[in-house]
């Protein structure tokens, strides 16, 4: 997928990318799921994210470096902090997988209800 990107987790260890999603598989950790929400109605320091979160500010910051390496959030240097915010790009290529399976989904519903016989016993009764 364009929007991750090669890195490691730890220093003998690469990073695989097992989740053909476009970030879907970032969004299963429930922080870095309220991390993402939180960031998705406004940017936001590491310090502003603790503290509405129940886990420390390290924990957001390694939060944050997954969801950075992911693609799903940018930052930018403001004073002495960091600022986050969601990346319109991996946001982009997130609901563009959901889209793309949803329709699928759908269609597959359609086949499936065209194909099922119709039984007028049942439909009276």
């Amino acid at each position: 997928m364009a929007c991750l990107r090669q890195s490691s987790v730890s220093s003998s260890l690469p990073f695989v990318n097992t989740y053909g999603d476009a970030g879907l598989g970032l969004l299963g950790d429930p922080s870095r799921r309220a991390i993402f929400e939180l960031l998705a109605r406004r940017p936001s320091s590491v310090g502003e994210l603790a503290q509405q979160l129940p886990i420390s500010r390290p924990a957001v910051s390694q939060h944050l470096r997954v969801l950075k390496d992911g693609g799903l959030v940018v930052s930018r240097p403001e004073g002495t902090r960091r600022v986050y915010r969601l990346n319109p790009d991996g946001v982009t290529a997130l609901r563009a997988y959901l889209d793309r399976i949803w329709d699928q989904a759908l269609t597959a519903f359609q086949k499936a209800a065209e194909a099922a016989p119709f039984d007028l016993e049942q439909e009276d009764g």
